[in-house]
């Protein structure tokens, strides 16, 4: 439930979205046999010499992977929430506000600032709106990185319509401020990135 939109003249900075490495040296293989295993199923490639229930199997094994790499970002993505939280928290203005949690939740979905955009369309991320969503969604109920043995065939198979619900319930639980980039501003980084940044900036010194 969003409460009224959050407007100032003043424009907060924010700290940087930190974004790490989330997957093993197999990760990003097992997820393109997964969409081919998909699209297999669905009549839309020829099926070699894979039986249907091999192609089942690629699939799963893929979904199990997004659903792993999903909730790792997701902790980023928390990680960040909280540290925007305590800022909100010291200063008056956004703590009578409601300037909370789901505040910055929202903002970094939904409105991010442009150099961000930028930087997640040059590393390919087109689609971040579902990603990040679905990230803060698994984190909404795992408190820990998920093992297969504990998911259902049935949720790892549709992992991403409970994400997306996960989401929204965690969205409506309560109200919250709108805020936008115009008055919050954050840069995004890849782990690596960020440590190099931060290299320099101390021999500089």
């Amino acid at each position: 439930m969003q409460s009224a939109a959050y407007t100032s003249e003043i424009c907060w900075k924010l700290p940087p979205l930190i974004l790490h490495p989330f997957a093993d040296s197999s990760g990003p293989g097992k997820l393109v046999e997964s969409s081919r295993a998909s699209l297999m199923l669905q009549g839309l490639m020829p099926t070699e010499a894979f039986t249907r229930e091999q192609l089942d199997r690629t699939l799963l094994e893929g979904r199990f992977c997004e659903i792993r790499m999903l909730y790792y970002v997701g902790k980023d993505l928390l990680r960040w929430v909280e540290q925007c939280v305590e800022i909100a928290q010291r200063e008056n203005s956004l703590r009578t506000a409601s300037v909370e949690a789901l505040s910055f939740i929202a903002l970094l979905i939904e409105d991010p600032p442009p150099q961000v955009k930028e930087k997640l369309i040059k590393w390919g991320v087109s689609d971040y709106k579902a990603i990040f969503s679905r990230a803060v969604g698994l984190n909404m109920v795992f408190a820990e990185a998920p093992l297969k043995d504990n998911l259902t065939e049935d949720f790892i198979r549709h992992y991403y319509r409970y994400a997306d619900h996960l989401f929204e319930c965690s969205r409506s639980m309560r109200s919250f401020a709108t805020i936008r980039s115009c008055n919050f501003e954050f840069d995004l980084f890849a782990s690596g990135e960020y440590s190099r940044m931060l290299e320099r900036e101390w021999q500089e010194k």
